[in-house]
């Protein structure tokens, strides 16, 4: 069987680097999709469809591939959050944030374009914050970290510091649930080793 490319359709720094680490050289093609067409008030749909979206995107340039797309938002108290647009949206949502915790909800799609095929899926992990200074607040901000990042945190950078705990997938966090991508591999009747570049 001849395993297809890997393709990643989004510009995040972070899933490249997770996949990287386990063994997953990607094809990286930022999908450039829209986000602001799409209104849904559920986090899991929402980032399920926007995971679709930007898979589809770029899908086409591909005949020989696994095409990933991925989207992640956090949910506080029913109100859903993706990257701030401002130093001061940072603030005022870390200001809601410290002491608190959210649930960070990814989706995943993935597109067999030679059986074509689709896998859809999303995982949620909670995420517990530290009580926080405005003083640590304003610097964390200042950092520029999570001006980058859904949820305005990096678990992989100075946000770790913030972060009390997790409650499930840790990678999820960060992008991309690695063992959920495992499983969307096999139903797609490939496993997760056929991909290792060495």
């Amino acid at each position: 069987m001849k395993i297809p490319q890997f393709v990643l359709a989004s510009a995040s720094v972070a899933r490249r680097r997770l996949l990287h680490t386990v063994g997953i050289e990607s094809i990286v093609c930022p999908s450039d999709f829209d986000e602001s067409q799409i209104q849904l008030t559920e986090p899991g749909e929402l980032v399920k469809t926007l995971a679709r979206c930007k898979a589809e995107t770029v899908v086409s340039q591909f005949p020989s591939a696994l095409v990933m797309g991925c989207d992640s938002v956090l949910a506080i108290g029913g109100m859903i959050y993706g990257k701030p647009a401002n130093a001061e949206e940072a603030i005022a949502r870390w200001q809601l944030m410290q002491g608190n915790f959210g649930d960070l909800y990814t989706g995943h799609v993935l597109i067999d374009t030679t059986k074509n095929k689709t896998v859809v899926k999303c995982q949620v992990t909670r995420v517990y914050f530290a009580e926080m200074s405005d003083r640590a607040i304003r610097a964390y901000v200042a950092t520029c970290e999570p001006l980058k990042c859904a949820g305005a945190f990096a678990l992989e950078g100075f946000g770790s510091l913030f972060i009390e705990k997790i409650e499930g997938c840790h990678s999820n966090v960060i992008g991309l649930s690695l063992p959920l991508l495992r499983q969307m591999i096999g139903e797609l009747g490939y496993e997760v080793i056929d991909f290792w570049v060495y």
